[in-house]
């Protein structure tokens, strides 16, 4: 067991000492005059110069120049022409001229299917109402049609065209329904 730890410490301060021993020259080839401290973190680093002397020549160019610089480099970046600009929400007023510029932009909807819904009914014209809430809607007898009446609120059509509606309004209104299309 002696010999054991013996042996790994022979061995772990070779390694080490090869280690340690091979970095040294490494660090000590360079002179000292070549050698850049690291910039400290709460200091800017200095610009590329390569990239400073670029950024300085587009600043002196004029208008006409920048477009067409930007024309070239599309052209050499294969970029599409569309620019891919984020859009910054600013204050109050210009989320509202946004919003009108939306709704100029998108065409209005136009409602194409309605709702037909008996909103509630004149008791003394009751019997008529529900004889005409059978013959209007299909598959309905007397007792599912006198459910339907005396269950209003309730809807009697839905996604039916603008037409039907009202012509499914007018009957009803005269057999003493109050009817609301949606």
């Amino acid at each position: 067991m002696q010999i054991t730890r013996f042996v790994l410490r022979q061995m772990t301060s070779r390694y080490c000492h090869r280690m340690y021993s091979s970095a040294v020259p490494a660090a000590s080839s360079i002179p000292a005059d070549k050698m850049v401290p690291p910039v400290p973190e709460s200091t800017t680093k200095p610009p590329n110069p390569k990239l400073d002397s670029i950024v300085n020549n587009i600043a002196a160019l004029n208008l006409l120049e920048v477009a067409k610089l930007s024309t070239l480099l599309k052209q050499k970046l294969n970029l599409p022409d569309t620019a891919f600009v984020p859009q910054v929400a600013s204050g109050p007023a210009g989320r509202a001229a946004a919003a009108d510029d939306e709704e100029e932009a998108a065409p209005k909807k136009v409602q194409t299917s309605f709702k037909v819904k008996l909103v509630k009914f004149d008791e003394k014209q009751k019997v008529a109402l529900i004889k005409e809430v059978k013959n209007l809607l299909e598959g309905m007898n007397l007792v599912q049609a006198k459910k339907f009446v005396e269950s209003a609120p309730t809807i009697v059509k839905e996604d039916i065209p603008k037409e039907e509606a009202e012509k499914l309004k007018e009957a009803l209104a005269k057999a003493g329904a109050v009817i609301e299309i949606e």
